[in-house]
């Protein structure tokens, strides 16, 4: 095999490689010998079938085989060589026109690759961050019983009531709404229980049922918001006709013990524990976001090296047209919307080397100190994500059986994880407490005047 070098630009090779025709053909002799021996054609005995006659029925698909073998046995030679790791799989393009034209035809390919960058390793000791660390507190839990005990209320009729519906009642009633005078699917509605000047609807349709009592009607005018789901309906003034037909008052229960056995435990203090207990995962998750997107932004002030272009170009191809995306449905932020379109690209191109930086420095440290995903922690990732299809936790865990692709992306979170842990017990943590809101406020954000 010939090699020659024909490009070393940073962190781009290119190579041109020759192989012998006559290595090619006795490869290509070899395996079609190997093919007679387990054919069975009909007016030849089993293993019997003569080279030529094998040659003719078999010779083009036995020559691509040998050739595909030959290239990437080849390519592998080539990186392994000159211990060469490459960002992405390398280019290979053929030059000879035709290498089953005549046997002993040399085959020329040239490849092109570009490699990992060479990731110097800060020392992890040295990175000084802060924990965010947020108590419950009582007060807090108070509020959520109390948010408990509202969702848990009791609707009982009122009978005659001889008055029009008040606020925080829940008035039965059937509609129907129209555009234009023309009815639109989805816009009508039988015994549903609208709570009055509640959430749940079309802003400002409870408000307006306000002093409708039962065996009333009345016609009200909303105007579907901008953003609504149903583009169709989006931004639109709707008339929707209302027939109340029954008034219920709602009744909050007391928060004691009642409540805590209706919720299916032995009384309230294991409720208020259950909630503490829940609030406090839910800081310590939100403390654990800041910390890491810490450490990352002192990883990337900290470390310095070239970021493959193959890497980077898809990475903000995919950032770029959400951007697109964003702008053409006017869901572009104020800042960017002031920005032309060369300083937005320039900001998120920088964004994108910054990603690609990060995961192959978090993928370096990893191979580095040989940490891995194991075969029960992506199990246990693909059990709690089936978790999250409540009646279909079957179905999606065939799915991850039946597509190890799905399954493998599941590795990557895992493993970004393992090497945060990792670097987190070696940099110099400093505690500090912080209110809930501090810890969920965006670290970003200016500070109020």
């Amino acid at each position: 095999m010939q090699v020659t070098e024909t490009l070393s630009d940073g962190l781009k090779r290119a190579y041109s490689v020759i192989l012998p025709g006559a290595d090619i053909e006795t490869r290509r002799a070899t395996r079609l010998a190997e093919l007679g021996r387990t054919l069975r054609l009909p007016g030849f005995r089993p293993g019997k079938v003569p080279l030529p006659v094998v040659r003719q029925r078999y010779g083009s698909a036995v020559s691509a085989e040998v050739l595909e073998d030959a290239v990437n046995t080849a390519t592998q030679q080539v990186l392994s060589e000159r211990g060469l790791r490459p960002a992405l799989q390398p280019k290979v393009s053929l030059k000879t026109e035709d290498v089953t034209a005549t046997p002993a035809t040399d085959l020329e390919f040239s490849v092109e690759i570009e490699l990992l960058p060479e990731v110097a390793l800060p020392d992890f000791s040295t990175i000084a961050l802060t924990r965010l660390k947020a108590e419950v507190s009582p007060e807090s839990v108070d509020k959520a019983l109390a948010e408990l005990a509202q969702r848990n209320r009791v609707f009982t009729p009122i009978e005659n009531p001889g008055r029009g519906a008040e606020k925080g009642e829940v008035l039965t009633v059937d509609f129907e709404g129209s555009i234009d005078g023309t009815p639109f699917p989805g816009g009508a509605g039988t015994d549903m229980d609208i709570e009055v000047a509640g959430p749940g609807f079309i802003p400002g349709f409870t408000e307006q049922v306000e002093g409708l009592a039962p065996g009333e009607s009345r016609t009200i005018t909303v105007t579907f918001p901008e953003e609504y789901g149903a583009k169709e309906l989006a931004g639109k003034e709707a008339q929707f006709k209302i027939d109340a037909k029954v008034l219920k008052k709602a009744e909050t229960p007391a928060i004691d013990d009642a409540l805590g056995q209706k919720l299916g435990f032995d009384g309230l203090a294991p409720v208020r524990e259950a909630i503490t207990q829940q609030m406090q995962r839910e800081y310590d998750q939100m403390s654990r976001l800041r910390l890491k997107r810490e450490l990352l932004d002192k990883l990337a002030e900290t470390v310095h090296f070239p970021t493959p272009e193959g890497m980077v170009g898809p990475e903000f191809d995919q950032i770029w047209q959400r951007i697109e995306a964003d702008r053409a449905a006017g869901r572009l932020d104020d800042e960017d919307k002031a920005k032309d379109e060369e300083t937005l690209r320039s900001e998120y191109r920088a964004i994108a080397e910054r990603r690609v930086r990060l995961g192959l420095l978090l993928a370096e440290i990893g191979r580095v100190n040989t940490l891995s995903v194991t075969a029960e922690e992506l199990n246990r990732a693909m059990r709690s994500e089936a978790q999250r299809y409540p009646g279909q936790e079957r179905q999606v865990l065939e799915f991850f059986q039946k597509n190890p692709d799905a399954a493998e992306r599941l590795r990557g979170p895992i493993f970004e994880e393992k090497v945060v842990d990792f670097v987190l017990e070696l940099a110099q943590i400093t505690d500090r407490p912080a209110t809930p809101e501090e810890l969920a406020a965006d670290p970003d954000a200016a500070p109020a005047a």
